[in-house]
């Protein structure tokens, strides 16, 4: 399910939905299409991801412009972008000399701008901790913690070990990072209570509250993993289909505008 094909949609019914709010003049969607496991493992994901954030600003050229989002581990590799753009300062050199293109003609300069993070970060049942004692297989939600487990080690690969907060972003505990790699507008997290993933992405949650970064967020009672997507293929209402859709748009028009 990770080709942005997959997506698409749901894609089109949130460009649709942006359109119709009437706060966004010229709204556009950019879908990555990144390497799956066990193709590629560590770090050619965060390379890719690294590499289409830095497309849209070569665009926008603006990234208080952009909400960057992913759901499951579409949402891992937001938060791994996040806290490598937190630490650009001291890896400039990196930046600039895999992907060239944005600091040509002084548009964007690594080594002295401050200003990389995105807009917002809109996160759907992200999967912060690849390998967590709080995962446990529930009743109602589709994801086997077995499975998963396997698609992690195959992530991580021989190059990272699976616990590092790069790439498991929950493992990382200090606020102070966590704050400069918060969005200017913050975070926005929806996840379903009876998923895998929802102790620790509770658990993140409530390290970002403690620690003042800005984040919202929503458990959906009896909700099961990325629930605004899976609405779309079993919901038999249209409201039901575009409900979670809907608040995610709320809260773009709320702070993006």
């Amino acid at each position: 399910m990770g080709s942005s094909y997959f997506y698409l949609e749901f894609l089109l019914a949130w460009l649709s939905l942006l359109k119709t709010s009437g706060s966004f003049r010229n709204p556009a969607i950019f879908a990555l299409e990144y390497t799956l496991v066990p193709d590629a493992s560590y770090p050619i994901q965060l390379h890719e991801a690294i590499a289409g954030y830095k497309h849209v600003v070569s665009i926008t050229q603006d990234p208080s412009r952009i909400c960057v989002s992913g759901d499951s581990a579409g949402a891992t590799l937001i938060l791994s972008l996040l806290l490598h753009l937190a630490h650009l300062p001291e890896q400039g050199p990196v930046w600039s000399s895999e992907m060239p293109d944005l600091t040509r003609k002084g548009r964007l300069n690594p080594e002295t701008d401050t200003s990389l993070t995105p807009g917002m970060a809109v996160l759907i049942s992200p999967w912060v901790t690849l390998r967590s004692p709080l995962d446990k297989n529930t009743t109602s939600d589709y994801l086997d913690i077995a499975s998963l487990h396997s698609y992690a080690s195959q992530y991580a690969g021989s190059k990272i070990s699976i616990g590092d907060p790069l790439i498991s972003p929950g493992n990382c505990r200090s606020v102070s990072a966590w704050r400069r790699a918060s969005p200017s507008k913050g975070f926005f997290v929806i996840y379903g209570a009876e998923e895998v993933f929802a102790p620790e992405t509770s658990r993140l949650v409530h390290l970002w509250q403690e620690g003042q970064v800005g984040v919202r967020s929503v458990e959906v009672e009896s909700g099961i993993h990325a629930w605004p997507i899976a609405a779309m293929f079993v919901s038999n209402t249209s409201e039901g289909r575009l409900k979670g859709l809907r608040g995610i748009i709320r809260e773009l028009c709320e702070r993006m505008i």
